[in-house]
C-alpha cells in the first residue's frame, strides 16, 4: 500500500513512513493511492467479531505489511482492552430505526481515544524497531488533545505537544491536559481560537528546517493513520445492523471533517453506506457547503459544543481531493484560493456529485438544549451536546425512514456537565477513575499566536529532554 499527497507534490510513501510523517512536504495531507476493497462475502464475516478482530480485518490492507499481522493484532487487542465496555462501541437503539454509537468509553471519554490508543502503540512500535524518537505537535478543540496525551503519556521515543486556545475548551478536558504528570507531555494554551491553534501547526510543519530539526510527527487527524482506525467503527455499527444485506446512514457530529471522512472512506471501501450527515453548531460551514455548493468562512461563535468551534475544517482537502478527481494541483488552486478570499465555490456538478452522499444540519445551542432535555425526559438517556447535534441530525435530514441510520455519540456527558445539566436538571458525574480529575494540579504554558515564540518553547523542551 502507497500513500499520495492531496497536493501531488510531495514523496510518494508507504504506511510506516506515512505514520511518522503526519503532514505532507508539500503542505497536503496523505491518502491511500486507492482503496482497499471488501466484497459483500468479506463483509458478512465480520459479523460477531471482536472488536479488536474486526479492527484487524479493516486496517491490515493498509499497512501494506510493514506491520506483521500478529503485531498488528497485539497492537489493537492491547489498544482496546480498558474501554469501560465490553462491546467497545455499543449501538443503543432511541427509535424505530434510529441508532446511538457510543464512542466514548475509552480512558478519555471520547471518540478520539479509538484512534488515538492505537496511534500511540503504533508509533511505540514503528520507533522501537528504527530506534527512532520523535516530536509530535497537535492542535485540539478539546478532544484529540487528552487522547492523544493519555495515549503517548510516559513513552520514551515521543515528546508530545498540545495546542489549545484558551478559555476555549471544557474544564474536564483542560483538566485532562493539564494534570498528565509526565516529562513529555506539554500542555500549550494559545491566545486565539482552534482556528490559529491548527494554522500554528501547519506552520510549524511547513518550516522545513524546524520539522527536520525536531522530527515533527502528528497526532491530529491530519495524519493518515488516525482516520484509518476510524473507519473500524463504521465497519462494526453497519455488519450489526445487517450490512452488507441492507445499506446503512450515519449522522456526525462535525469539525475538523475526519471522523465523517473515515465513513466515507469505509464506504469507498465497499461498505453499504447510504448516507452521511454533517451536524453542526452556528460554525455551520459544512452544512451550508452541502446546501449550496459554496465553502464560506465567517468568525467562529463560541457555544456549548465546542469541539465543533471551527471554521477551517483540516480533513475537508480529503474530500476536495476525491472530488476534484484526486488532481493535486486542482485541490491547491482551489484550497489557495479559499485561504485568499475565504470562499470556494464548487461547479455545480461537483457540488451534486457531493450531496450523492453528505448532507448537513444546523443546531444553535438553545436547540440543542432541547434535544438533550427532550431525550432525557422520554426515556432518562443523557447525551453531551456534539452528540445531540448529531441525533438532531440523523432525524432532520434521514432521506429514507426505512434505511437504519447511527448518530455517533463522540463524547460523555460528563465532559460537559455544566451544559448537559442546564439542560435537562442531571449532573453528571465522571467515571470512578477520572472522579479526583478537578483536584488534581494543572501544568501548562500560556503563549501568544505566535510561532516564532512557539517554536522556541518546543526547541528549549525538547532540548532539555535530550540532554536530562
Amino acid at each position: 500500500m502507497r500513500y499520495i499527497s492531496t497536493r501531488g507534490r510531495a514523496p510518494v510513501l508507504e504506511f510506516n513512513d506515512v505514520l511518522l510523517t503526519g503532514l505532507a512536504r508539500d503542505g497536503g495531507l496523505y491518502l491511500p493511492e486507492s482503496w482497499p476493497q471488501f466484497d459483500a462475502a468479506e463483509i458478512r464475516a465480520m459479523r460477531g467479531l471482536p472488536y479488536a478482530v474486526l479492527a484487524a480485518r479493516v486496517i491490515a490492507p493498509f499497512t501494506g505489511g510493514q506491520i506483521a499481522p500478529s503485531d498488528l493484532t497485539a497492537i489493537l487487542h492491547e489498544s482496546y482492552r480498558n474501554f469501560g465496555h465490553e462491546a467497545v462501541a455499543p449501538l443503543r437503539q432511541l427509535e424505530v430505526n434510529l441508532w446511538v454509537m457510543e464512542l466514548f468509553h475509552g480512558p478519555t471519554l471520547a471518540f478520539k481515544d479509538f484512534a488515538l490508543q492505537f496511534l500511540g502503540r503504533a508509533f511505540d512500535h514503528v520507533l522501537r524497531r528504527r530506534g527512532e524518537r520523535i516530536t509530535i505537535v497537535g492542535a485540539t478543540s478539546g478532544d484529540t488533545g487528552p487522547a492523544a496525551i493519555e495515549a503517548c503519556r510516559d513513552r520514551d521515543a515521543i515528546d508530545i505537544f498540545f495546542l489549545y486556545p484558551q478559555g476555549r475548551v471544557s474544564p474536564v478536558q483542560r483538566r485532562q491536559m493539564t494534570t498528565v504528570d509526565a516529562a513529555n507531555v506539554h500542555a500549550i494554551a494559545i491566545e486565539g481560537n482552534f482556528d490559529d491553534c491548527q494554522d500554528l501547526v501547519k506552520a510549524m510543519f511547513n518550516d522545513t528546517v524546524f520539522r527536520d530539526e525536531l522530527r515533527l510527527s502528528a497526532a491530529n487527524s491530519i495524519n493518515w493513520a488516525r482516520i484509518m482506525a476510524q473507519i473500524v467503527y463504521y465497519f462494526h455499527a453497519a455488519v450489526a445492523l445487517g450490512a452488507p444485506d441492507r445499506a446503512i446512514s450515519f449522522a456526525v457530529p462535525t469539525g475538523n471533517f475526519g471522523n465523517i471522512y473515515a465513513g466515507y472512506a469505509a464506504r469507498a471501501m465497499g461498505l453499504p453506506i447510504d448516507q452521511l450527515i454533517a451536524g453542526a453548531n452556528v460554525n455551520d460551514i459544512l452544512p451550508r457547503f452541502f446546501a449550496s455548493g459554496e465553502l464560506r468562512a465567517t468568525t467562529v461563535t463560541p457555544t456549548i459544543s465546542p469541539s465543533m468551534d471551527i471554521q477551517i475544517s483540516s480533513n475537508f482537502e480529503r474530500f476536495l481531493f476525491e472530488l476534484y478527481g484526486r488532481d493535486g494541483a486542482a485541490t491547491q488552486s482551489a484550497l489557495t484560493e479559499f485561504r485568499a478570499s475565504g470562499t470556494l465555490k464548487v461547479g455545480d456538478n461537483l457540488w451534486q456529485k457531493a450531496r450523492e452522499t453528505f448532507d448537513g444540519y444546523r443546531l444553535d445551542d438553545d436547540e440543542t438544549r432541547s434535544v438533550i432535555g427532550d431525550i432525557h425526559a422520554a426515556d432518562g438517556y443523557l447525551l453531551d451536546p456534539h452528540s445531540a447535534i448529531g441525533v438532531a441530525a440523523a432525524r432532520a435530514r434521514r432521506r429514507d425512514p426505512a434505511t437504519p441510520i447511527v448518530a455517533l455519540a463522540t463524547a460523555h456527558p460528563a465532559k460537559f456537565p455544566d451544559a448537559v445539566q442546564a439542560a435537562s436538571g442531571v449532573f453528571p458525574a465522571l467515571p470512578p477513575v477520572l472522579a479526583d480529575l478537578h483536584d488534581r494540579p494543572e501544568r501548562f504554558e500560556v503563549l501568544a499566536n505566535d510561532l516564532g515564540q512557539i517554536e522556541a518553547f518546543i526547541r528549549a523542551k525538547v532540548s532539555a529532554a535530550g540532554a536530562a
